[in-house]
C-alpha cells in the first residue's frame, strides 16, 4: 500500500490507508492506546484497542519511544471530539521502522547551542519546518516577480581571485599553487552580466564572510539575494524596484502563510504600501537628534544598531510604515564602485533598507565608467592590479546600472521577528561553529 500524507486523510474518511512519520506522544491506557503521529504535512491521532495479554501490537506500543519512526496501516474515522482535524485512524498494523533512544537530548526548554548541537532533531518541531516552508515559498515568489519582469538567474563563482568587497573578511585557501578567495558576494560578477549586455539579472546563492562578530544578525557563510540592472536614472530607481519586490513577495507569502505565521509566531505579516518612507542619511541623524539619541557612530557616517531602532519607530508612529529607505551614504562608508552625487561627490548614491528596525539590504547606482572607476580605486587606497580584470568590464562600453543586496536569514528573521539568524538558518556558520 502507498503511503498517505496526513493532511490528505480528511479526504479518505472510511478507507484503510498507511501512514509514515514520527511518534510524537504515546499514551498507553488500560484498555487503549493513543499515538498521535507527525510527518510534514500534518499530524494525526491513532487508536488502538487492546486485546488481551497476547495482543502484539500492544506490546510493540507499550515499549516504543517517542519520536520513533513507523508505518501504520487503520482506517480513517470521523470523529468530532479529536483536536486533531476532527478524525483519527484505528490501528490495524504498525511497523517499527527506526526505534528512537530512550531519552532525547534537546527539549523546548533547551539552550539555543544545545539546540544547534542537535539541529536535526530540533528541526522535526512544526514551527520550525514551517520556517522553511516559507522560505521555500519566498523564493518562489521571488523568481516569479523577477521571471515576469525579464531577468534572468545567474549563478557566480564562489572561488575568487580577489576580493569583491574588503579584504578585511576574507577566507583564504589555497588554490593549485596560488592563493584563492571564498566569495563576500557576487557583486563584480552581477557588473560583468551588465556589461555583457544581460540587462537584467538575479542571483540565490552562498556567501562567505570572515566576521568574527557574534550578534545575532551576522554569520560566516549566508544565502545571499542578488539583484542588478541596467538603464537606470539613479538609485531611485533601485529602491522603486525592490519594494516592489518586497511587496510582491509579503503580498504571497500572506495569502499562503499568514495564518499559520500568526497562530505559531504571533506576527501579522503586514504588506507594505508603496512607497516607503526615505530619508537621506543627513536628515536620520537630525530625526534621531529630536528623539534624543546620538548615533554612537556618526564620525563615520552610518547608523548603528540603536539608531537604526530609533529611527524605525519614528516612521513607524509618523507613517505607520514598516520600512524605511535610508539614502545618501557619505563616500567614506561605502565601497568605490558606488556612483557618487555630481552636485555633492562626498555623497553615493546609495541606500540601506530597514524593516522593523534592522538593516536587511543596501542598494546603490554602479559607477560604470572606466576612469571613474579607475580613480575611486585609488582614493579608496586599493590596489588597482588584483582589480583589472573587473575594470576590463567597462572598457568597452557598459550601460549605467544599480542593483541591491539581502540576506535571506535576515528576511525571515525579521518576518517572524525571531531573535537570532540561528534561528532560520537550516545549519549556522559562525566564529564558533563548523558542525554539524
Amino acid at each position: 500500500m502507498k503511503r498517505m500524507p496526513i493532511a490528505q486523510l480528511s479526504q479518505h474518511v472510511g478507507e484503510q490507508i498507511k501512514i509514515c512519520g514520527f511518534v510524537e506522544t504515546i499514551r498507553d491506557q488500560k484498555k487503549r492506546q493513543f499515538l498521535v503521529i507527525r510527518d510534514h504535512s500534518g499530524q494525526v491521532q491513532v487508536i488502538h484497542e487492546k486485546r488481551g495479554e497476547e495482543d502484539a501490537i500492544a506490546s510493540q506500543i507499550s515499549t516504543m519511544c517517542p519520536e520513533s519512526t513507523v508505518c501504520i496501516i487503520g482506517t480513517v474515522v470521523a470523529n468530532e471530539i479529536v483536536k486533531l482535524g476532527g478524525m483519527e485512524v484505528t490501528l490495524e498494523s504498525i511497523e517499527i521502522i527506526g526505534p528512537a533512544c530512550l531519552h532525547m537530548p534537546i527539549n523546548e526548554q533547551s539552550s539555543l547551542d544545545s539546540r544547534l548541537d542537535w539541529r536535526f532533531l530540533d528541526l522535526r518541531r512544526p514551527q520550525n519546518l514551517l520556517i522553511f516552508q516559507i522560505q521555500t515559498a519566498a523564493e518562489h515568489a521571488m523568481r516569479c516577480f523577477w521571471r515576469e519582469r525579464g531577468f534572468i538567474e545567474i549563478h557566480s563563482p564562489k572561488l575568487m581571485e580577489t576580493a569583491s568587497e574588503s579584504g578585511a573578511e576574507l577566507f583564504k585557501m589555497e588554490y593549485f599553487g596560488t592563493t584563492a578567495y571564498l566569495a563576500q558576494s557576487p557583486q563584480f560578477f552581477k557588473q560583468m552580466a551588465m556589461a555583457s549586455g544581460f540587462d537584467r539579472i538575479f542571483e540565490i546563492g552562498p556567501v562567505f564572510r570572515a566576521n568574527p562578530s557574534f550578534t545575532s544578525r551576522h554569520d560566516t557563510e549566508f544565502t545571499s539575494i542578488d539583484v542588478e540592472f541596467s538603464w537606470i536614472d539613479s538609485h531611485e530607481d533601485v529602491m522603486q524596484l525592490e519594494e516592489e519586490w518586497l511587496r510582491y513577495v509579503l503580498l504571497s507569502l500572506q495569502q499562503e502563510f499568514g495564518m499559520r505565521i500568526k497562530e505559531t509566531y504571533g506576527v501579522d505579516v503586514v504588506v507594505p504600501k508603496v512607497p516607503f518612507p526615505r530619508v537621506t542619511m543627513e536628515e536620520a541623524y537630525a530625526i534621531l537628534k529630536e528623539q534624543g539619541y546620538v548615533v554612537t557612530r556618526a564620525e563615520k557616517g552610518d547608523l548603528d544598531p540603536e539608531g537604526e531602532r530609533v529611527l524605525a519607530r519614528y516612521i513607524k508612529e509618523k507613517f505607520g510604515h514598516e520600512f524605511v529607505f535610508v539614502t545618501d551614504y557619505p563616500i567614506s562608508v561605502r565601497p568605490f564602485y558606488h556612483m557618487r552625487h555630481v552636485d555633492n561627490p562626498g555623497l553615493t548614491k546609495s541606500y540601506d533598507l530597514l524593516w522593523k528596525g534592522l538593516e536587511i539590504t543596501t542598494g546603490a547606482q554602479r559607477e560604470h565608467r572606466y576612469d571613474v572607476l579607475f580613480r575611486q580605486i585609488e582614493e579608496k587606497g586599493l590596489s588597482v592590479e588584483p582589480m583589472q580584470h573587473y575594470l576590463d568590464f567597462f572598457k568597452f562600453g557598459c550601460p549605467p546600472h544599480g542593483g541591491y543586496g539581502a540576506g535571506l536569514t535576515r528576511l525571515l528573521m525579521t518576518l517572524l521577528e525571531l531573535k537570532n539568524v540561528r534561528e532560520v538558518t537550516y545549519l549556522y556558520r559562525g566564529p564558533n561553529r563548523l558542525a554539524p
